[in-house]
């Protein structure tokens, strides 16, 4: 498109290509922002398990050297090296090289006490007896053996749903017909409604 609006312009097309390969053209986007930054930065790629094999090529270049390669641009190199932190689910296995270029922490589920004060932070009005009880449900169903056991997002989501419907205290219907707010898994849903024990 751009070809033909050359050939229609007084400018030729290896000036319309000379300008539109320039800075002024490149769009920045985070981790290009972050690699430029005259400042020093903390960049977080959240999920990394569920970018595409370009992406994580690409972030393989910004781990080890520090810079991205741009076609027709060059190269640009890191002002201030950033501080990166990289998050996963594990829902695919990521590169043996990308692994290689970090260190690996494992952040286990909160225990009950800790999942309990994050309720009563995150949901506003909850009861401590309405908040013990989710986390004491939430701890029994990840004790299952699940697809996928319920996250602390999944956790505060069925939290809010509960006050929602006006629920100070879960019995084991509520607690079965909410199911699908933690799980998402039909198999899932229904072990856990199978296995659930609630509090009287």
């Amino acid at each position: 498109m751009l070809r033909i609006q050359a050939d229609k312009s007084s400018d030729s097309w290896s000036e319309v290509h000379d300008d539109i390969f320039s800075q002024e053209f490149l769009l920045t986007r985070p981790l290009l922002e972050a690699i430029s930054s005259e400042d020093p930065v903390v960049l977080l790629i959240d999920e990394v398990d569920r970018v595409e094999i370009e992406t994580e090529a690409l972030l393989l270049e910004i781990l080890s050297e520090y810079q991205v390669s741009i076609p027709e641009l060059g190269t640009i190199t890191a002002k201030q090296i950033p501080m990166v932190f990289l998050t996963s689910n594990n829902t695919r296995e990521l590169s043996e090289a990308l692994k290689r270029r970090c260190l690996f922490l494992h952040i286990d589920y909160p225990d009950m006490e800790r999942e309990k004060e994050i309720v009563l932070t995150k949901v506003p009005d909850i009861t401590q007896n309405l908040a013990d009880q989710i986390a004491r449900i939430v701890r029994s169903i990840r004790q299952l053996d699940l697809k996928k056991a319920p996250s602390v997002s999944e956790t505060l989501d069925w939290a809010r749903t509960l006050m929602l419907l006006g629920i100070e205290h879960i019995d084991a219907q509520e607690a079965k017909e909410t199911l699908h707010i933690l799980l998402k898994y039909q198999t899932d849903i229904a072990k856990a409604a199978k296995e659930l024990s609630v509090d009287k």
